[in-house]
Order: structure tokens, then C-alpha cells, then sequence
């Protein structure tokens, strides 16, 4: 699950930072103070972010608690309409019933079933909105910082890559240009201030 989350994330993530554009690029640094010169562009890893960002695994792990919660419930009550159907096939199939209670049992359950369906939508539509404002508050939040972050440093384009083997937008990079760990650093140091505040 944690992957499925990753995934969706990543894919928000690069939804919300899609609308950054270099005109906000803030005035360059002085030389000095970053590895890599002002107005140069920049790559950081997303998966890592998504993956070690401390606000991310903690929206994550809540959602997931949520997530399970809701599906531990969804479960126990299709369970108990199944028990419910096969314990009314047992009587008919025993001849226990008469051909009109039979009738109004089978409607009954028919009326039970719906209603488990339409309680078994509305809650995957809790679950898909509970992710949807999880992934908002994760790239609302890298997106401020980033923000912030380059108001400080000054480069040009801050780009996103993603995947293991080939990595996209950004497949080959020098090193030198990947911001990745002084971002991490950035955006844990800035989640603990916000938490103690």
C-alpha cells in the first residue's frame, strides 16, 4: 500500500509543482554559500522525498490507520450478509421455508445487499478523498518550502525526477545538481518546527 500511496503522491506532487515557473526565480546568491552557483538548474529525487519526508510517512501512516479501519468495517459487515444469504439458501434448500416467506426473506436480503453496496462505495470514496487531502498537504507543504528554499539559493529551475533505472524528466544529471538530501534536511528541520509550534 505504501507504494500505491508513493505513486499517487508523486503523481500530485508533480501535478501541483508543474505550476511553478522560472519567473519566480528570486535574485542569486552570492558565491559561497551553495555547492551549486545561483541560477543554475537543479534536480531533486521525488521518490526519496515522498519516501523520507517525516510529514509524508506520518499523513501516510494516518491514512493508512483510517484506510484499514474503514476496510476492517466494509469487511465485517460483507461478511455478516454473506452468513445472512447462505443461512437463507441452507433453509430453502432444506425446505424449512414456505414459498412466501422465502419471497419476502429474498427481498429482504436483496434490500441488505444494496444497501452494503452503496455503504461499500461511500466508504472507497472516503478512502479516495482522505488521500487526496493527504497528497494536497504534502505538496502544499514541499511546494511552500520549495519555494522559500529557492528564494534562498536562487537557482533557476528546481526539477523533479523520478523512478530507479531511468529516471524521468531527469535521466542523466551531474550529481553535483542533485539537491535531494539538503532538501530532505530542509523540509524534517522545517516539520519539527512546525509540529512544536
Amino acid at each position: 500500500m505504501k507504494k500505491i500511496f508513493a505513486g499517487v503522491l508523486a503523481t500530485a506532487l508533480l501535478a501541483a509543482l508543474s505550476g511553478c515557473n522560472a519567473n519566480n526565480a528570486p535574485a542569486p546568491k552570492t558565491e559561497g554559500e551553495s555547492a551549486v552557483a545561483a541560477g543554475s538548474i537543479v534536480y531533486f529525487n521525488l521518490d526519496r522525498v515522498l519516501n523520507e519526508y517525516d510529514m509524508a510517512n506520518d499523513l501516510r501512516s494516518v491514512a493508512e490507520t483510517k484506510v484499514n479501519s474503514i476496510n476492517q468495517e466494509v469487511n465485517r459487515r460483507g461478511t455478516k450478509l454473506e452468513k445472512d444469504i447462505k443461512a437463507f439458501q441452507d433453509k430453502i434448500n432444506k425446505g424449512l421455508m414456505t414459498q412466501s416467506v422465502a419471497e419476502i426473506q429474498s427481498k429482504k436480503l436483496q434490500d441488505q445487499q444494496n444497501s452494503f453496496q452503496q455503504y461499500a462505495a461511500q466508504k472507497q470514496q472516503e478512502i479516495a478523498e482522505e488521500q487526496q487531502v493527504m497528497m494536497n498537504q504534502i505538496a502544499d507543504a514541499i511546494k511552500t518550502y520549495l519555494d522559500e528554499f529557492n528564494a534562498e539559493k536562487g537557482y533557476a529551475m528546481i526539477l523533479t525526477t523520478q523512478g530507479d533505472i531511468l529516471p524521468a524528466p531527469v535521466a542523466v544529471a551531474d550529481e553535483s545538481l542533485d539537491i535531494t538530501d539538503e532538501l530532505l534536511e530542509g523540509l524534517n528541520a522545517a516539520y519539527v518546527k512546525s509540529k512544536s509550534n
